[in-house]
């Protein structure tokens, strides 16, 4: 199949996704596809004719891509790299590219990628691509809607209020430790601990610095997972267990940071509730595909509470799902080309 496997792209996930398109990449051509790999907002500069025969030619199109660093990437260089200005999402060719692909495997992470712009592009488009579409990725994004959708469904979730645009909230409302996150951002991005009343203020400036809307959140001490769900059906549940601070950007991307056991040390029961529970966000989300939904048991009774959903999660070495398709028997390839399979079952062309 010629495959275009989008990357990159202009949310502070930036780093993570281009190193989820590069493994993507090379699983796919080692599979045997014409695949290529797109940084959804550089583009493909050239000064020839595009033609199908592009996806044949013996170009190293990872050859750029660097890991991922401690901190999220800064992105104020990015539009200097484009010749027109940057003015939109979409770079040199990249749709003309995608519209000579049998499908596109996105791989792109947080705003402008999996928050349903470029899924409704593409099906205005008739571009058939991987993961669920445009609606479902502009509700699992948001987490506050989400979050609406969760208790509505009666799966438990933490507490929480929305702010919007600067709105600042009285300190001594607030039950502490807490939680200050962006509604939309993703990675850990945006995402502060709060033990006091007196750091409350600062933390939401710096939210605010990356999103106009946050969420207050009641902190739920314990354990945390992830439970992958492809076509439906739950993965074997992983723990994330972080040797300092919680499940950050840090944490989440810097190898040694965090252990993680799959399948998870839990008792049947609750592995079943928590694995039942991400199939439920899925189905109440309207998720198709596939997608990683993120959970935290409370160390006091074990309680499981679900934090958000994911439905373009991380495919990087380090990456959850990847770590959850090979405790259910999958290799990285094959989890690949399943993703393409119910992808493609899902008609979305």
């Amino acid at each position: 199949m010629k495959i275009v496997v989008l990357a990159g792209g202009t949310s502070t996930e930036r780093d993570v996704s281009l190193s989820s398109g590069s493994n993507i990449y090379h699983a796919l051509k080692a599979r045997g596809h014409q695949a290529i790999l797109l940084d959804v907002y550089l583009g493909y500069e050239t000064e020839e004719s595009l033609s199908e025969s592009l996806f044949q030619e013996d170009i190293d199109w990872t050859k750029d891509i660097q890991g991922i660093s401690e901190s999220h990437p800064d992105l104020s260089h990015l539009k200097e790299l484009r010749k027109d200005g940057g003015r939109s999402l979409f770079g040199p060719n990249v749709l003309a590219l995608c519209n000579m692909a049998d499908i596109v495997f996105i791989g792109l992470h947080g705003a402008n990628g999996e928050d349903g712009r470029i899924q409704a592009a593409f099906d205005l488009m008739g571009i058939c691509y991987t993961g669920t579409g445009y609606l479902s990725s502009a509700l699992a994004m948001d987490k506050s809607i989400s979050k609406q959708f969760f208790v509505r469904a009666g799966i438990p979730t933490p507490n929480g209020i929305t702010l919007k645009n600067g709105e600042y909230v009285a300190p001594s409302s607030i039950q502490y430790p807490c939680m200050v996150k962006t509604t939309c951002g993703g990675s850990s991005v945006g995402v502060y601990r709060v033990n006091q009343a007196s750091d409350l203020e600062e933390a939401l400036k710096e939210a605010y610095s990356f999103a106009d809307d946050v969420i207050v959140e009641q902190f739920i001490s314990g354990r945390e997972f992830s439970v992958g769900v492809i076509d439906g059906k739950a993965l074997p549940v992983i723990e994330m267990a972080p040797l300092q601070g919680f499940y950050d950007y840090k944490n989440k991307y810097q190898p040694g940071s965090t252990i993680e056991t799959c399948p998870a040390e839990l008792n049947p029961k609750l592995t079943k509730q928590m694995q039942h529970y991400a199939e439920i966000v899925c189905e109440v989300l309207k998720i198709e595909s596939y997608a990683r939904i993120d959970f935290v048991m409370d160390a006091e009774d074990s309680s499981i509470y679900c934090l958000e959903a994911n439905t373009l999660p991380g495919m990087t070495p380090i990456s959850l799902l990847p770590q959850e398709a090979a405790a259910a028997g999958m290799s990285y390839e094959d989890l690949c080309e399943k993703i393409i399979e119910v992808s493609l079952s899902k008609g979305k062309s």
